[in-house]
């Protein structure tokens, strides 16, 4: 009986010592980066005094129609969990921002294409005013604590003019880039010839960004489309 004690003790011992060394052991490759997304992103738009309700329904129709393409689709397919989360934020002045679309996720054709009308048919809903590209920004990070945990989080700003209201974009700029976020600029260039400039220098930052140069409103549906592929698939695609 001595002897059968003695033997269940030195079984509890080796098996407490089993536990501790698997609890000292590293959790399995990738366990602490699981994700619900490949990429969340912000699509920003500008509303400010320079973007008629014409030049806005073009900036909606093209983004729209983007998501319904094969090829955003299929960008969404190569990645890793194949689903993409996004929302919309309309912006003008420092006292202007608001969000148009939560967060809504994209797992596939059918999400592609029912997120692609949403856009289209989506109104023009905030006050006109200045461009404040730093308060646009600071919103469009604020977004991030309510996202699905995202691989890449980007804010992809469109905009047709320069920084004049709010405080300096630049310090924003890089208070965003320490939070993680990649800013992508897409600039439309009928009123500042060399916007793309201005903005790869005081908006644009992080990972693999780009600018994207439009000439106008009417080429801004080609520009986003090629935007959004380069976001969707991830750095290091030109």
């Amino acid at each position: 009986m001595a002897a059968s004690r003695g033997f269940r003790k030195v079984a509890c011992w080796i098996a407490g010592l089993i536990v501790s060394f698997c609890l000292l052991l590293p959790l399995p490759a990738g366990r602490a980066q699981d994700h619900e997304v490949d990429l969340a992103l912000v699509l920003a738009i500008d509303c400010s005094f320079s973007v008629d309700s014409r030049e806005f329904a073009l900036q909606m129709e093209g983004i729209g129609r983007a998501f319904m393409t094969d090829e955003v689709k299929a960008a969404i397919a190569q990645g890793a969990r194949q689903r993409i989360a996004v929302a919309v934020v309309q912006w003008s002045d420092e006292r202007n921002q608001m969000i148009a679309l939560p967060w809504t996720l994209v797992t596939g054709s059918a999400d592609a294409d029912e997120l692609g009308q949403v856009l289209m048919r989506q109104a023009r809903e905030l006050t006109e005013g200045g461009t404040s590209l730093s308060a646009a920004l600071i919103f469009s990070a604020s977004l991030f604590a309510a996202a699905p945990s995202a691989e890449r989080k980007v804010i992809d700003v469109s905009t047709d003019g320069r920084n004049n209201s709010g405080p300096p974009v630049a310090p924003v700029r890089d208070r965003v880039l320490a939070q993680g976020i990649t800013i992508n600029g897409l600039t439309i260039l009928n009123e500042w010839p060399t916007l793309d400039t201005y903005v790869e220098g005081n908006v644009a930052g992080g990972p693999g960004h780009f600018v994207i140069p439009a000439n106008d409103y009417e080429a801004y549906g080609e520009a986003i489309l090629r935007k959004l592929l380069r976001e969707i698939t991830g750095p290091g695609i030109t």
